[in-house]
């Protein structure tokens, strides 16, 4: 899916808050797990009010050390697929709904640029989304600068755990 980056705005901002709200109003915890976007979505999730009663922590994973040692990706897939992979997000999600102990997990990797990075192009983003059940990741393929790239990031899982809450069986 090829979409294009933008700044934050008004239904970004709504996501958050809705995905912050619905898992208050569930009872449900929150972890993330950022390499791209470098701590921005756990940073967004707690500019809302009362975000302390859902957000339990997040973990920048920037470097292959740390999604190895801190999230239990496997060194294999590693080096086998390099960091920007539907597993490796599937994965990390996983890792940081263990690491924080909470109940849902999203994770983001990918390319923001300038460059292209383990043989994928700028733009290719994977989100990752972990519950009890299981994870799934979802490939997205955004266009822009840098910036651009790392905001859409930040929407596109918010709007996936968003999606992932209202989604919970029992919920």
């Amino acid at each position: 899916m090829t979409e294009r980056g933008s700044a934050a705005g008004p239904a970004v901002e709504q996501a958050v808050r809705d995905a912050v709200e619905s898992a208050l109003s569930l009872g449900v915890t929150v972890a993330t797990a950022e390499s791209l976007t470098a701590g921005l979505v756990a940073a967004r999730l707690a500019d809302v009010p009362g975000a302390s009663g859902t957000l339990r922590g997040g973990v920048v994973s920037y470097h292959n050390d740390v999604k190895r040692d801190l999230l239990g990706v496997s060194a294999e897939l590693l080096a086998e697929r390099g960091s920007v992979d539907a597993d490796v997000a599937r994965a990390m999600a996983a890792g940081a709904r263990v690491a924080c102990g909470a109940d849902l997990a999203v994770s983001t990797t990918g390319v923001a640029g300038p460059d292209a990075h383990d043989g994928k192009p700028v733009g290719t983003v994977y989100i990752g989304v972990a519950d009890a059940s299981g994870s799934v990741a979802h490939a997205h393929h955004f266009v822009g600068g840098r910036p651009q790239i790392r905001e859409a990031a930040v929407r596109a899982a918010v709007v996936h755990l968003l999606s992932a809450l209202r989604e919970l069986p029992g919920k």
